[in-house]
C-alpha cells in the first residue's frame, strides 16, 4: 500500500518520533502542528537531516549527518539495537521474513564506522537506537530529504527495516510515514497516478486485478508498466516518446538538469498543458487547456497523508475560459469517439468504488456525514483504519509477513572535487511553493527571493558577506544568486530552493542521476563550486 501506515492523531499519542530528511514546520506544518502535541505530551524528537533546520530546534537531538548517509545511519544504529538485545525477537519471528540476510548485512556497521561514514557522532547514533528501540510507542517520519536521491528507494527500505527490527508497525502510535508535499499527492496516487499501479495501488501485471477493470471499463487495460517521469524524458531523449499530455505539472521548471528538461519538451512533436495557472510548460505548448482549481472551483475528493478521504465542493464558478478537469476529459473522450456522457464527480467516484476495494465502502454520503474516512474502508459498515498492518500482530498461521531488505550504502553519484568542493542540497522554505507557480505572484511579508545559503565558516574561506553576489556554478550550468549565511549549515553545505526559476534557475545546478526503481531524480546532492561576481 502507497500510504503512511498510520494517522496524524497517534503522533500525538506517541513516545518517539524519527523525523528522517523533513524540515516539517515549514513544509509540512499542520502535520507538525500534530507532532508538536506530541512532544508537549512527553515524545522524544529526534530530527535527522543535513541542516540545523527550524524542526531541529524543537528536538531533542539533531542529528546533522552527510548528504547521502542515510542507509549506513540506518545500518549502524540497527547494529547497535541487535547486539544491545533490544531487537524485538518475538515480532521478528512471527511477523517477517529474511531477518538473517539482514542482520548479516548490518553487522559490520559498528558505530564507530557508522560515525565515520555519516558525521554523526557514536554516541549520538547510540542514544537514538536505543531512544527508538525501547519505546513504547515510536513512529518514523520522512520525506523528500530520504526520496530526492538516485537510491531513493532504498533509503525508505532502511528505515522500514528500522520498524521492523523494533515492531513499531502496526500498533496505535507506532508506524512509517511519508508525508506528501501537497494537497492529494496522496489520492493521486490512490488513483493510479502510477506507472505501474491501478487504482487503489493494485499492480496493472496481476491478471485478476486487470479483469476486474476490463469488465467494469469495457476495455482491454494493457498489462505492460508504463514509464515513471524520469522514464518519459529518456525516452523523448531516445525518439520513442513523440507527445506529451501534461496536467497540473511545470516540468521546464521542476525537473532536474532544467536545461537539458526544456530542450527534450521542445523537440516533442505535440505538447498539451492542461493547468491552473501559466507555468513556463505552458509557454512551450502546441496547445493550452486552462483548468479550474480544485480546491475551489470543482467537485470531488482530496486524501491526505493519513489516507483520509474528504469530499470538496465548488464553492464557485471558474473564471474565464477555465474549465473543470473532468470536463475537460470527458470532452477529449468525445472527440476520441468515446461517449462518457456527462461529467460528475460522484458518479466517477462511484466507479472507482467498484473496482478499488480499499474504497469500496467511501459513499459520498458517508464522506459528508463522517467528515472523511481513511482508506482501507472495505464497505458501507467499516469504519476506516487509523492504522494499517494490525495484522502482523494476529499470528495467523499462513498470514501476512512483512520482509526485511538488504540494502547498501551508496555515496552520491556526483562526487566533490578541488574544482567543485561544495555540497548543494535542495529544500522548501515557508510560505514558498514548489517552483513559485501558486505563491510568487503574491505579496508575503516572509518573501526574501531565492540566496545560495552557506554556513559561516564557507563565507569566511571563501570571504564572501551577506547579498554579495555570486555565480553558483556545476558541471550542467550555473546561476547568480546572492549569499545567505546561515548558521544551520555545516562547512562545506550549501542550500537553494526551486521556488524562483524566473529569478534563479535552481534546477540549472541539478543533477538528473535518478533511482532506477522510482524515476525520482536525485535533487538532495549536487557539486557546486561558487565564485564572487564584480560588480
Amino acid at each position: 500500500m502507497g500510504g503512511g501506515t498510520s494517522s496524524y492523531r497517534e503522533i500525538e499519542e506517541t513516545d518517539c518520533i524519527l523525523l528522517w530528511g523533513s524540515n516539517a514546520r515549514e513544509t509540512h506544518p499542520i502535520f507538525f502542528h500534530h507532532l508538536l502535541k506530541g512532544v508537549k505530551r512527553g515524545a522524544r524528537l529526534f530530527t535527522i537531516d543535513p541542516r540545523r533546520t527550524s524542526s531541529a530546534q524543537w528536538a531533542d537531538v539533531w542529528a546533522g549527518l552527510d548528504v547521502g548517509t542515510d542507509i549506513a545511519l540506518a545500518h549502524s544504529m540497527a547494529r547497535e539495537i541487535i547486539v544491545s538485545g533490544l531487537a524485538h525477537r518475538e515480532f521478528i519471528a512471527h511477523a517477517t521474513t529474511d531477518f538473517d540476510d539482514y542482520q548479516a548485512s548490518v553487522l559490520p556497521w559498528t558505530l564507530e564506522r557508522g560515525e565515520i561514514a555519516t558525521g554523526v557522532p557514536a554516541g549520538v547514533i547510540r542514544e537514538m537506537a536505543h531512544a527508538f528501540a525501547t519505546a513504547p510507542r515510536a513512529m518514523i517520519c520522512w520525506t523528500l530529504g530520504i526520496t530526492e536521491h538516485h537510491n531513493a528507494v532504498d533509503n525508505v527500505l532502511a528505515l522500514i527495516n528500522l520498524a521492523l527490527l523494533t515492531g513499531h508497525v502496526g500498533r496505535w502510535g507506532s508506524g512509517i510515514n511519508p508525508l506528501r508535499g501537497q494537497n492529494n499527492v496522496q489520492g493521486g496516487g490512490d488513483m493510479g497516478a502510477l506507472p505501474d499501479r491501478l487504482p487503489g495501488f493494485q499492480h496493472v501485471e496481476n491478471d485478476e486485478v486487470r479483469a476486474t477493470f476490463d469488465r467494469v471499463w469495457g476495455v482491454r487495460v494493457p498489462p505492460q508498466k508504463g514509464l515513471h517521469l524520469t522514464g518519459m524524458f529518456d525516452a523523448m531523449e531516445h525518439g520513442t516518446l513523440k507527445a506529451l499530455y501534461v496536467i497540473g505539472e511545470n516540468p521546464a521548471q521542476s525537473e532536474a538538469d532544467q536545461q537539458r528538461s526544456v530542450a527534450l519538451l521542445r523537440s516533442l512533436d505535440v505538447l498539451v498543458v492542461q493547468d491552473v495557472m501559466h507555468t513556463a510548460t505552458v509557454d512551450l505548448a502546441d496547445v493550452a487547456l486552462p483548468a479550474a482549481a480544485g480546491a475551489f472551483e470543482s467537485d470531488g475528493t482530496f486524501t491526505s497523508s493519513e489516507r483520509r478521504v474528504q469530499r470538496v465542493r465548488r464553492a464557485k464558478a471558474p473564471p474565464g475560459e477555465c474549465r473543470d478537469d473532468l470536463a475537460i476529459i470527458f470532452d477529449m473522450a468525445r472527440h476520441m469517439g468515446v461517449e462518457w456522457g456527462a461529467p460528475d464527480a460522484e458518479r466517477v467516484w462511484n466507479e472507482l468504488r467498484a473496482v478499488s476495494p480499499v474504497h469500496a465502502g467511501m459513499s459520498y454520503a458517508r464522506l459528508a456525514a463522517e467528515g472523511g474516512l481513511q482508506w482501507p474502508c472495505y464497505d458501507e459498515s467499516h469504519p476506516g483504519e487509523a492504522f494499517l498492518h494490525g495484522r502482523l500482530w494476529e499470528r495467523p498461521v499462513g498470514g501476512p509477513r512483512a520482509p526485511f531488505s538488504v540494502v547498501a550504502h551508496e555515496l552520491p553519484v556526483e562526487a566533490l572535487d578541488d574544482e567543485y568542493p561544495l555540497r548543494l542540497t535542495t529544500g522548501r522554505r515557508l510560505a514558498e511553493y514548489n517552483t513559485g507557480v501558486q505563491t510568487a505572484g503574491y505579496a508575503s511579508p516572509v518573501r526574501r527571493g531565492e540566496t545560495i545559503d552557506v554556513s559561516p565558516e564557507d563565507a569566511a574561506r571563501l570571504g564572501l558577506h551577506e547579498g554579495q553576489a555570486v555565480r553558483v556554478r556545476s558541471r550542467r550550468g550555473a546561476v547568480v544568486a546572492p549569499v545567505h549565511i546561515d548558521h544551520a549549515l555545516r562547512p562545506g553545505l550549501a542550500f537553494m530552493t526551486l521556488h524562483f526559476p524566473d529569478e534563479v534557475a535552481t534546477n540549472h545546478l541539478t543533477i538528473d542521476a535518478s533511482d532506477p526503481k522510482s524515476g525520482t531524480a536525485e535533487f538532495k546532492a549536487a557539486a557546486i563550486c561558487l565564485e564572487a561576481v564584480e560588480g
